[in-house]
């Protein structure tokens, strides 16, 4: 029989709607985000960053989910049709999408709290007790189960999850938050340049995941309360947390494991250096985020490819692939990928080295290309020959981007206004 925490636990989950925020360009990931909103952009070898949340929720119970889109949302929309649109509405499950459509004026979303007051009939057509309002853009594994209980057990009226980081990466970057003995929010702070230290932890503090869980009526009161204050900027950390915090109970959940000492895995990809650090996590031995525990599988949407071939073993000429991960579709043809994360349908030609490169799906790679501490785009086709990441004038030259750390970042506009600056040349020559 299950016991009744577990009964409990799924009752209340039940009982949520769940809310994805799946808007947001992520300006800092530059021209990776050009022609995709960052929830849509590829992680971890076969995911998307949408697939995080997504999994979490089906996998804590929650079967009643939206994601609200609007920057560039095509491929997002494309994704999410396939890996999620086999939900049955009848059985009481659902994943949409949930498209800027101006339901409440002329605006399309103008801050995440205006995102869920635009979409407030469709709600509260579902009838939910609690609404679960979540950031789409970040990479971790957590059971909302835990948070939804401890939300109902303190009587709170809203409750933000929350994670430890160093001030220093949470300055001007995350909504802080200082809380009491009971967890009970105190002050919130979005995106200050000093953020409040925890007490007797210096130089850290409690940052907001982007989290949250609102009795509904509470809710709606408040967004109605906010869209009728013309001075609001329609956010949740700038405007609704700090209008509450003194007068209704608003607590912080912090997100931990209790399986583990130390801080859970969770990572805001938000640019070029982050994200290559946190795809290069996932070939190490024993990776903190693990993809491959059935317990907690995160679902996506992938095509049905043959295997990963390598092929040719000359001494000068050897196909292998060591401490990486290759996926479906690949051909590795007497190249070398050291250190590496390929996605599906990626094609090295002979004589290469790939080192420490995250390579995105559909890229050629031609013969004699060295390739080391980058980014490739989808689809690109690296020419014949071609070194990136080797010496970093030359890339910028060449008119790829280097990030603050050394991670060079090539996409197919880059390498089209390449070629045609290389036949520019040649012609002036001629």
């Amino acid at each position: 029989m299950p016991s009744y925490a577990n009964r409990y636990i799924s009752t209340l989950t039940r009982d949520t709607y769940a809310l994805i925020l799946a808007g947001g360009r992520g300006s800092r990931l530059h021209e990776l985000t050009n022609w995709r909103a960052k929830p849509a952009v590829y992680f971890g070898g076969k995911h998307r960053i949408i697939d995080f949340p997504l999994s979490n929720c089906i996998n804590s119970g929650i079967r009643r989910v939206g994601v609200a889109t609007q920057y560039k949302s095509h491929s997002l929309i494309r994704h999410v049709h396939r890996a999620w649109g086999h939900f049955k509405k009848e059985l009481g499950e659902s994943v949409e999408i949930l498209p800027a459509s101006q339901r409440y004026g002329d605006e399309w979303y103008c801050g995440t709290a205006d995102a869920v007051f635009q979409n407030m009939d469709i709600i509260r057509h579902e009838l939910p007790r609690y609404v679960m309002i979540l950031s789409g853009d970040h990479v971790y594994r957590m059971d909302y189960g835990a948070l939804l209980a401890k939300h109902v057990e303190t009587g709170a009226d809203m409750t933000v999850c929350c994670i430890e980081v160093d001030t220093e990466e949470a300055a001007n970057t995350f909504g802080v938050m200082t809380v009491d003995e009971q967890n009970r929010i105190r002050r919130f702070d979005e995106k200050p340049a000093v953020p409040n230290e925890i007490p007797a932890k210096p130089g850290r503090c409690l940052a907001s995941m982007g989290n949250y869980v609102f009795n509904t009526e509470f809710l709606f009161e408040q967004l109605q309360k906010d869209a009728q204050n013309s001075c609001s900027g329609r956010d949740f950390g700038h405007d609704i947390i700090p209008a509450i915090i003194d007068n209704h109970q608003v607590y912080a959940f912090p997100f931990t494991d209790p399986s583990i000492s130390g801080q859970p895995y969770w990572r805001d990809v938000g640019t070029l250096d982050s994200f290559w650090e946190a795809n290069m996590e996932l070939v190490e031995p024993e990776p903190k985020l693990d993809l491959y525990d059935p317990s907690w599988p995160i679902w996506t949407y992938q095509e049905q490819l043959p295997p990963a071939k390598f092929i040719f073993d000359d001494d000068e000429r050897r196909g292998m692939a060591v401490d990486s991960t290759v996926s479906g579709g690949c051909i590795i043809s007497g190249s070398q990928v050291r250190k590496s994360l390929l996605f599906s349908n990626v094609h090295v030609h002979s004589f290469c080295q790939i080192e420490q490169a995250v390579v995105l799906p559909g890229v050629v790679v031609h013969r004699g290309c060295h390739i080391k501490r980058a980014i490739i785009d989808r689809g690109c086709e690296i020419p014949e020959g071609l070194t990136i990441g080797l010496d970093h004038e030359e890339d910028i030259e060449h008119g790829f981007r280097v990030s603050k750390n050394g991670i060079v970042l090539v996409t197919r506009d880059m390498l089209a206004a390449l070629a045609q600056k290389t036949d520019a040349q040649s012609q002036q020559r001629a």
